[in-house]
């Protein structure tokens, strides 16, 4: 059991670790103001194609039941769909 570590580790003795991800940061008031409203843009957009893709591979319609139907199930799992959406597309944007 001990020969298989010994093996791994002479294996990776040699290897650099890898460098800090560079974070990029913007250089003025303008570009911050920039940034904010690009990074808005993608998360709403993602979040709707987030919800409609989820509306897509689901039997039913959740938009019709939502805004037709005025079913609050529906409306709470459609919330749920495009927060969860934003969340990962957050994650994603912040590395």
């Amino acid at each position: 059991m001990v020969a298989p570590v010994c093996v791994l580790l002479t294996l990776f003795a040699d290897v650099e670790p890898l460098p800090a991800p560079q974070h990029w940061r913007p250089d003025s008031f303008g570009m911050a103001i920039l940034s904010v409203i690009v990074f808005t843009a993608v998360g709403i957009v993602m979040s709707l194609l987030g919800f409609k893709i989820w509306d897509r591979i689901t039997p039913g319609n959740l938009e019709e039941e939502i805004c037709r139907k005025q079913n609050i199930a529906a409306a709470i799992l459609g919330a749920a769909i495009i927060l969860g959406t934003s969340i990962i597309v957050a994650a994603a944007m912040l590395g």
